[in-house]
């Protein structure tokens, strides 16, 4: 016998998980586990030739977001996601990194000099790099484990024909232990492969879709996840003692959640306090606006583009109000002096406040 969909939210991640139907939103069905959604995604290597260093040897993981910038400008720079430095091959004067190339990834044939920073500094230059495509490997495909399926995926399983099991585009929603929505990844196109009776329940099965996520969670992001998936903080700062990389993950989530809520508009005049004691990176800086604006977890922009956004409403606020920051010296220690992709310095603070100002929110400092 095919399960239906139940309402099953709340306890224990019942429900967490939701395979829907991309144009009219109707459900595939729900489960409490996914396999194939944490993983590590392809990465490419390059190998900087001649490297020379600014400062300290590149090692581990070296940012974000590392920026190639060739040296004659005749082209622009591109970005390296999530960089990490490999040992140094022996007797070679290369540095090898790693990571995910943006969407356009590094110019056709490009040989000449180029320079290296990671937002924050430059970390050296190098004559000339190679790249090294990730090989090619047989990406796990998903399975919703303990599925409940809902009407039309019971039909389209019975039916069985190649035709009745295309989904088309789908989305994989997904929500935290209390039934509010986290994030969720699209898939395209979606094709069921295999379905058996599940040990997770009676009536329920385990649903194998030939569709793999362009872009796991990576493992470094798995214990965030895990957090926010048994809902969000009620404390403000639980981000505090996470490295810059995890910070990444947990803005990540925060972003994603917050682009989902609706938010109440509240009245104008509202005060509010920004805890600044742990803001050293650019996630830390976006992170403790959130929670000063939306309380714990709370969303308030993820860069500056994204925070002249929400002053401009739909995030919980109404202008005027005002911002009592407190201990403004560790922003502007870590972030007054950052680069923009081309390389150029300028004062990540500053321009925060400045567009704080144009929202109507007034700073004062304590």
């Amino acid at each position: 016998m095919m399960p239906t969909v139940n309402g099953g939210r709340g306890q224990s991640g019942q429900g967490r998980y939701a395979l829907t139907e991309s144009e009219h939103g109707h459900v595939w069905g729900v489960c409490a586990e996914v396999e194939g959604l944490f993983g590590e995604p392809g990465r490419a290597t390059y190998e900087l030739f001649g490297w020379m260093p600014d400062g300290a040897e590149v090692r581990g993981w070296v940012g974000s977001g590392v920026w190639l910038v060739p040296e004659d400008r005749t082209i622009d720079p591109w970005l390296l996601e999530d960089a990490e430095s490999l040992r140094q091959p022996p007797r070679t004067d290369a540095l090898v990194l790693t990571g995910m190339d943006d969407y356009m990834g590094p110019p056709e044939g490009h040989r000449a000099p180029v320079r290296v920073h990671d937002g924050y500094r430059w970390l050296g230059s190098c004559r000339e790099f190679g790249r090294v495509l990730p090989g090619e490997q047989a990406a796990p495909s998903l399975v919703l484990r303990g599925l409940s399926a809902g009407d039309r995926l019971r039909q389209a399983l019975a039916t069985g024909t190649r035709r009745a099991l295309e989904l088309g585009e789908a989305r994989l929603e997904i929500r935290d232990d209390g039934g509010e929505p986290l994030t969720d990844r699209l898939l395209r196109p979606t094709r069921i492969r295999a379905w058996r009776p599940s040990s997770h329940g009676a009536d329920l099965i385990d649903l194998e879709l030939d569709e793999e996520l362009e872009r796991p969670v990576p493992g470094h992001a798995r214990p965030i996840w895990n957090r926010w998936l048994a809902g969000p903080p009620e404390t403000p700062g639980l981000w505090a003692g996470l490295d810059t990389r995890q910070r990444e993950a947990w803005l990540e989530l925060v972003r994603e959640r917050g682009c989902r809520l609706k938010h109440q508009g509240r009245p104008a005049g509202q005060q509010y306090q920004l805890d600044g004691r742990h803001i050293t990176d650019t996630p830390s800086l976006f992170l403790a606006l959130g929670e000063a604006v939306n309380g714990p977890g709370g969303y308030f922009g993820g860069c500056v583009d994204a925070l002249a956004d929400c002053l401009r409403g739909n995030f919980g606020y109404t202008a005027p109000a005002t911002l009592l920051w407190r201990d403004v010296a560790p922003a502007r220690e870590h972030l007054s002096h950052v680069l923009t992709p081309e390389g150029e310095p300028y004062d990540l603070v500053a321009l925060v406040l400045e567009v704080l100002a144009e929202g109507h929110m007034r700073v004062t400092f304590a």
